[in-house]
């Protein structure tokens, strides 16, 4: 299935139905009696939070929705029927927006969670009981951006290639795909992990480049979902097999998360080390530790080295984080 993290759709609630006027007649009644009923009420478009799904795909494709219009009444004060409520599924972590006006309607970050964005309208008033008959009313309408933000504990970023999706295929249960040649993840990927202490969610997020934060790659739609995440696993590439120096992608790595913004200069981040097994990584790692004071987590992700460690980290500062929110 194909990763779609934005859409544009057109809701339409229901139009109320019609009142009935009507009189009830008997032979030898002076007067008939009024006893028209009032017309349903149109449902509502609502949109629900999914935990089972993780794209706005079919938003892309049909993008036009209305709700059941409201029954018509009927003589005998019958009421007509409400219209049914047309509830839209969406990914937990779908900003709602109005897309004339950009106004956020709802951030629908848990599961169940649901934000009417169209009403229905009311019934036209039927004359019974000696009413005045009033028109039904239409329901509203509107356009509406969808915007997703993937919800992870756990951010993984880096260059392309710097070993992200193999490490996020060794620590939890997901299989990232992995190959030898850049961008292979071009979307991102969330993978459970599971420990002693409690369970987490880490996102492989598609590899940052130069420029990322002003877009440049669809850098800014990708940098966009660590802003949910409680930590960023940062992989560096230290033996070079890109043939970059792992010393200037540390720099720049960080000169993006720093241009993109508060929401991410401020997240607690690990620096981690990858491909230490390789025999080109040990020059590059003293350098490294000459330049910058840091604590390093040193692993190999293809090797399955240091992984333990790394793990017991996020869930130590997981843990903390959850007691101070508590």
């Amino acid at each position: 299935m194909k990763f779609i993290d934005e859409a544009k759709i057109f809701v339409k609630a229901g139009n109320g139905g019609k009142g009935c006027e009507s009189f009830y007649r008997l032979k030898y009644m002076r007067f008939p009696r009024p006893n028209g009923g009032d017309g349903g009420r149109g449902g509502d478009v609502a949109l629900v939070a999914d935990h089972r799904l993780h794209t706005l795909q079919d938003y892309k494709f049909k993008q036009h929705y209305q709700a059941e219009n409201g029954g018509n009444a009927s003589s005998n004060r019958k009421k007509g029927k409400d219209g049914h409520v047309c509830q839209l599924r969406v990914p937990m972590g779908t900003i709602v927006r109005d897309f004339e006006t950009g106004l956020l309607i709802k951030d629908l970050v848990d599961d169940g969670q649901s934000v009417a964005v169209v009403k229905g309208g009311e019934g036209g008033f039927g004359n019974a009981g000696g009413k005045k008959t009033s028109p039904p009313e239409a329901g509203e309408e509107r356009t509406i951006k969808l915007e997703l933000k993937v919800i992870a504990d756990v951010g993984i970023i880096g260059f392309p290639n710097a070993g992200k999706s193999t490490l996020i295929s060794a620590i939890s249960k997901v299989h990232s795909k992995v190959a030898g040649y850049p961008f292979t993840t071009k979307q991102p990927i969330l993978g459970y992990v599971f420990s002693d202490q409690l369970e987490f969610v880490v996102a492989d997020l598609p590899g940052i480049i130069e420029g990322a934060h002003q877009g440049k790659g669809l850098g800014d739609r990708f940098l966009k979902h660590a802003e949910r995440t409680k930590i960023l696993v940062h992989v560096i590439d230290m033996a070079a097999t890109e043939g970059r120096d792992p010393l200037d992608d540390f720099e720049k790595v960080n000169y993006e998360i720093e241009q993109y913004g508060e929401v991410l200069r401020e997240k607690k981040r690990i620096v981690v080390a990858n491909k230490i097994d390789l025999s080109t990584a040990k020059q590059h790692l003293k350098r490294f530790k000459e330049k910058y004071n840091i604590d390093l987590f040193l692993i190999s992700a293809v090797e399955k080295q240091g992984l333990e460690k790394l793990k017991e980290e996020i869930v130590h500062i997981l843990c903390l984080e959850n007691s101070l929110n508590q």
